[in-house]
């Protein structure tokens, strides 16, 4: 096996039990490995550290294990039946009214680079390394042999892959095929694109994040933007909301989004979609309504592109706050792992005083219990968000 010796001193990390070695710590590799094979990790004097994956990159071992044991198939499947007892036991999953949850969320479920989100009887896998693509069609067949009504397991990796892996990542079904099955979640239907859609086709991790929504929604005028599903709204009808309008600039999200609404709330006139630029529909809006969500698409995704991300979220929220009527709630988010907590409530703060409304916090918000963040390992804490009361 390949032996990878870290510089003296490089080692606190892992005694801190944190999953990634950059390229900086590591003093010499004993073999020749392929990206994606397991590697052993010992410090400068030989002594045994950690296993885990090789890749390319400034992260070159993300780690899988600090115990001296096989990375084989039992290890794989004694991961999965771990994530999913914690599912069961946080009652995500196997609950009547819940089908949709995310069972695997890498670091935070001690599988770096594997992300697994279940819709109803599908599984959909992501990789986002290569030594987890090289084991998909392994993981593929513990989901099945695992996971309660799992049959069909889609793998979506296309995207998320490395840029310098030299592979060819296609997606496919690697078990079963296309169902006819609508997931469920929090009892409400909806339609979830995962050959053709963002991430795994529907955004888990905002699931509490709208039931919240929910119970703000009763009697108000409710503006959903970048509604992508439009699952924001159809919480907000349920909630009873006055009427729910759904924009995206996208034709597809649009037609997805009336799908979900008519999946729930058929011939419903409260709804109305509109396929328009966020920020041009924002400038119209005149005091409309009292219950606005911006939920957009991550704005940095790379260190490089942070202030202009910051800018961005601040020119958003900015209109919002001008066209909020008075009294209103305003559900705010950030899904850029590069942006910090402190970072959003800063644009965010900036483009309240912008407006000079009067902002009070109401809650303070992040992914889901299923997208866990690993203690160790704080950078697995990316979507931030702030549900704000506006004078």
């Amino acid at each position: 096996m390949v032996v990878v010796y870290l510089k003296p001193h490089k080692e606190e990390s892992l005694f801190r039990f944190h999953p990634w070695i950059f390229s900086g710590a590591i003093a010499q590799i004993k073999g020749k490995p392929e990206e994606g094979d397991v590697v052993r990790v010992v410090d400068s004097q030989g002594n045994f550290l950690a296993m885990g994956h090789y890749q390319i990159g400034s992260i070159m071992v993300r780690v899988l294990s600090f115990c001296d044991e096989t990375i084989d198939r039992t290890f794989f499947q004694n991961a999965i039946r771990k994530a999913y007892q914690m599912r069961r036991d946080i009652r995500v999953a196997g609950v009547e009214n819940n089908t949709t949850y995310r069972l695997v969320h890498g670091e935070g479920d001690y599988l770096p680079g594997l992300v697994v989100d279940v819709y109803g009887d599908t599984a959909v896998i992501q990789a986002h390394s290569v030594g987890m693509h090289m084991v998909r069609e392994q993981i593929a067949e513990i989901l099945v042999a695992e996971i309660n009504g799992v049959e069909n397991v889609y793998y979506k990796s296309e995207g998320t892959l490395p840029f310098k892996a030299p592979i060819v990542a296609e997606d496919t079904y690697l078990i079963g095929q296309e169902s006819k099955c609508i997931p469920i979640e929090n009892g409400l239907k909806f339609h979830a694109d995962w050959l053709k859609g963002q991430k795994t086709g529907f955004f888990i991790d905002q699931r509490e994040n709208r039931a919240l929504l929910e119970k703000y929604a009763h009697g108000r005028d409710v503006l959903n933007m970048f509604c992508y599903t439009g699952g924001f709204s159809f919480y907000a009808m349920r909630g009873n909301a006055h009427s729910v309008h759904s924009v995206d600039s996208s034709a597809k999200a649009i037609e997805l989004t009336n799908k979900n609404i008519a999946l729930n709330f058929e011939n419903d006139p409260r709804h109305k979609a509109f396929t328009v630029d966020a920020f041009k529909f924002l400038d119209d809006i005149d005091g409309q309504y009292d219950l606005i969500v911006l939920d957009p698409p991550a704005f940095a995704k790379h260190k490089d592109s942070l202030r202009n991300a910051l800018r961005g979220y601040q020119k958003l929220n900015a209109k919002a706050f001008e066209q909020i009527k008075m009294g209103g709630i305003l559900f705010t988010f950030s899904c850029s792992q590069v942006v910090t907590k402190e970072q959003f409530r800063l644009a965010v703060f900036s483009a309240a005083a912008q407006s000079k409304r009067k902002v009070r916090i109401l809650h303070q918000l992040t992914q889901p219990a299923d997208h866990p963040v690993n203690i160790y390992h704080p950078e697995g804490e990316y979507l931030k968000g702030l549900v704000l009361y506006v004078e």
